[in-house]
């Protein structure tokens, strides 16, 4: 009798304050959410944007200092797309930000807030990525339906 065999790596990260997952995820103009993923905490974040913007054409791409890389601005301009990335404080060629488009990037803030609505959303409980990303889409078809919680 052989022991059962491990799964996969399950998208748990160690940091300082333990095992983490983060959820990444692209958003439309009105807040709802049009892709997910998930990597370990201790992944950068900008591994995933291509991933999320794959087959995707968005005209404006509004993301935070963490996806700022030249591939990521080429990868969007290639597909006619205007990146408002904020540039990290250690870039050599500045990069121009239109502070105006910037404060859109709050829709993707709200609809993580409304994500952390969902108990099972907001604390990793599911041991395998498969159950934890099927309430994170459960969480989204709810979001998405414009329901809420109480």
């Amino acid at each position: 009798m052989g022991r059962r065999k491990k799964n996969g790596p399950q998208s748990i990260g160690h940091s300082r304050g333990g095992p983490t997952t983060k959820v990444h995820a692209a958003v439309d103009r009105r807040g709802r959410p049009a892709r997910v993923r998930l990597t370990p905490g201790n992944e950068a974040d900008v591994t995933q944007a291509g991933a999320l913007l794959f087959g995707l054409r968005p005209k404006v791409v509004v993301a935070d200092k963490a996806y700022d890389s030249d591939e990521l601005v080429f990868f969007i301009r290639r597909r006619k797309g205007r990146a408002v990335i904020p540039p990290r404080s250690n870039r050599i060629r500045f990069r121009w930000l239109n502070k105006t488009l910037y404060r859109e990037r709050n829709r993707v803030e709200r609809f993580f807030n409304r994500l952390k609505d969902f108990r099972c959303c907001a604390t990793r409980f599911d041991k395998l990525d498969i159950s934890f990303l099927g309430m994170i889409y459960l969480a989204c078809a709810v979001i998405w339906m414009g329901k809420t919680i109480s």
